[in-house]
């Protein structure tokens, strides 16, 4: 047993296929929120390239294969994606510090109000359920996501 666990949880299927179910609803309602921004926006762009610059405003100087192991994508649909964002002006590479043929990706500043714009809308659907979850749930909830990214949360900066 890990440090922190609660021996007296036991959760029965019932409760977990529950949670589950509201995850799962409760994603499709951040990706609509997503969807309908990406729409707004008019460049051509989808969730995955939302979710790369995302991460690159969290994890500036990421590279392909750091994007590929955080969103499970393949190496080459990651360097695709930080290909289309670079295209539309959206995000800047460079060289690497420690390695000259890695290239890191950080936002321009286009690329920066663009994850703005995108990501106020799920800023202010997590908010929303946030004050009703109360402190209590808010930090529950951390603890529950952070357990189930697992290793993709180190290095992260603090939330």
């Amino acid at each position: 047993m890990s440090v922190g666990t609660d021996p007296r949880l036991i959760l029965r299927d019932e409760e977990l296929d529950a949670g589950l179910e509201l995850m799962m609803l409760g994603e499709a309602a951040l990706w609509a929120a997503v969807d309908a921004a990406l729409e707004a926006e008019n460049l051509g762009l989808g969730r995955s390239h939302w979710r790369a610059a995302f991460l690159i405003k969290r994890r500036p100087g990421v590279g392909v294969q750091d994007l590929a192991q955080l969103t499970s994508l393949s190496k080459q649909a990651a360097s695709r994606i930080l290909s289309d964002l670079e295209a539309k002006g959206l995000v800047e590479k460079a060289q690497g510090d420690l390695d000259g043929r890695r290239r890191t990706a950080v936002l321009s500043q286009d690329g920066a109000a663009f994850e703005a714009r995108v990501g106020e809308r799920l800023r202010a659907q997590l908010a929303r359920a946030y004050r009703v979850g109360g402190l209590d749930g808010v930090a529950g909830w951390r603890r529950i996501l952070s357990a189930l990214a697992g290793t993709r949360t180190r290095s992260s900066p603090a939330a």
